[in-house]
């Protein structure tokens, strides 16, 4: 099997729900509304090649499965008839923000830019959670403009950086085209604040998207997980 192709990845969302699966959006997972013993959240983040981010959504709507799929404001990631077809589908849609990145570390600058690209796309979609989009080539973390200012009165209820229990949910990126891609991975990962602790989540590692259906299938995945898809990086 051909790791990253959207072939592979129909057989990890049916090998999901052959074992019992729900799936949720963050935003059910942060508003409480997770209430099947075994579920995941598909999160995505549209970093670049938007089109990828469509078909994956559309066959997420074949297998009547909702996710969840955060879009930069570059002109790679942004594209407001993708947004507005993914959102019609029934997915959620939400903001992955780089404002500390593009005003160098200003902190006020950025969180005024960031006001400014909320609007622009609660224009298109509604918008209840964000995401820090991990910028690995910049100094600037993009999650420290929360250290100043709190999304929340902004009316977002979550950041999966700070709002996703590590520990109680099982925390898996292909960042860098891997599945254990953390000696590599800048910022895509648990923060000190908010750490992984438990052991039975530390002893697990997966390299590829056949490990992970292999240990689904044999009933050793964890029960609640988020897994983070880049999109641009699955094709055939």
């Amino acid at each position: 099997m051909r790791d990253f192709t959207l072939s592979t990845y129909q057989h990890l969302l049916t090998a999901l729900q052959s074992r019992g699966y729900s799936f949720v959006t963050f935003h059910q997972y942060v508003a409480g509304q997770t209430k099947d013993e075994k579920w995941v959240v598909l999160r995505h983040d549209v970093d670049d090649r938007p089109v990828n981010s469509l078909r994956m959504a559309r066959l997420h709507a074949e297998h009547n499965i909702r996710g969840t799929y955060y879009f930069r404001m570059v002109k790679q990631s942004f594209d407001e008839e993708i947004i507005k077809a993914i959102a019609a589908m029934g997915h959620e849609i939400g903001f992955h923000y780089e404002t500390m990145d593009s005003q160098k570390g200003n902190v006020e600058k950025a969180y005024r830019e960031f006001c400014q690209q909320l609007e622009i796309f609660r224009d298109i979609a509604e918008i209840n959670t964000i995401s820090m989009h991990g910028s690995p080539l910049s100094p600037y973390d993009n999650r420290e403009i929360w250290k100043h200012y709190d999304y929340r009165q902004l009316g977002i209820v979550g950041e999966p950086y700070f709002d996703l229990d590590f520990n109680r949910v099982f925390y898996l990126t292909d960042t860098g085209r891997r599945w254990d891609g953390d000696r590599f991975n800048v910022r895509d990962k648990a923060t000190k604040d908010n750490p992984v602790t438990n052991p039975g989540f530390l002893q697990l590692h997966y390299r590829s998207t056949p490990d992970i259906i292999s240990a689904i299938h044999e009933g050793a995945f964890p029960d609640k997980a988020m897994l983070n898809v880049h999109p641009q990086r699955w094709n055939d």
